[in-house]
Order: C-alpha cells, then sequence, then structure tokens
C-alpha cells in the first residue's frame, strides 16, 4: 500500500451556524464539546462560541440574511473511543443518529460518527489513525 501523507493548515478563518433554538444547540454543542475536550469560548444573549465556531440564534446581530441550508463539519478526536462516545453523548443530547461509528473508505484509518445537531447539521467526528503531530497546534499572536 502506498505511504499517505495528510498536510493540514488552517483552511477556516471562522464557522458560523444559524440556529431556531439556541437554548437545544447549546445543550448539545456543550455535550460533545465535553467529550472532545473542546474548552467553551464564551457565551452572550444571542450566540456562544468554541474556539472558531460560533452559534448563534436568528435575532443575533451577527446572524444576517436568511437562515441558509444544511451544513457539514468535523471535530478531530484523539482515538476510535473519542468518537464513539461522541456519537452516544450527541445522541443523548439531542442529535441524530447520521452514521453509526466505523471505519469509512476515504482513507485507511478514517474511523468517524456522524450525527444531526438540533437544526439538521451533518457534524462528524474523526480519527484519522495512529500519527505523529509536528505541532499540537498553530500558534496566533496578533499585535496591537
Amino acid at each position: 500500500m502506498e505511504t499517505q501523507e495528510l498536510h493540514r493548515g488552517r483552511l477556516i478563518d471562522h464557522l458560523q451556524l444559524v440556529v431556531k433554538d439556541l437554548a437545544a444547540s447549546k445543550r448539545f454543542y456543550t455535550a460533545i464539546f465535553d467529550v472532545l475536550g473542546i474548552a467553551m469560548g464564551g457565551e452572550a444573549e444571542d450566540y456562544f462560541w468554541a474556539d472558531e465556531l460560533f452559534i448563534s440564534s436568528q435575532q443575533s446581530q451577527a446572524a444576517q440574511g436568511k437562515v441558509t441550508g444544511r451544513s457539514h463539519f468535523a471535530f478531530q478526536a484523539k482515538d476510535r473511543k473519542m468518537v464513539d462516545r461522541f456519537h452516544q453523548v450527541a445522541l443523548a443530547s439531542g442529535g441524530g443518529d447520521n452514521g453509526a461509528p466505523g471505519e469509512r473508505p476515504y482513507h485507511p484509518g478514517y474511523y468517524a460518527a456522524f450525527v444531526t445537531d438540533p437544526d439538521g447539521n451533518n457534524v462528524e467526528a474523526v480519527f484519522h489513525g495512529v500519527a505523529e503531530r509536528s505541532a499540537a497546534s498553530v500558534k496566533i499572536t496578533f499585535s496591537q
């Protein structure tokens, strides 16, 4: 089998989801963030965020225009057990099953689970297999 390399950079600056029921979405995302080890960044009256994912109500000043279609995004998991737990907790927290944990054909070792959030967005947790990272994260420091 041919060796495959993945190079990941910062492809997306931020992602915003505009949701119908902010409380239901907060319950759902807080639960899966806890499983995935993602810290909640903060919250305001009509939105909350973690890292570069912002989730707001339709009435939020940040939500401009019409509510649009369904999105798909994936969180990285540290191992298969974390993917399994993500799926279990997501279903118990208001999510819908959209693909039970298991290997997928995208590349050898791709282990993922899919759920829908309360607004029908397709949320995935994926473990790409055992690999060595060159760094835990990219650190960006802004000048004043």
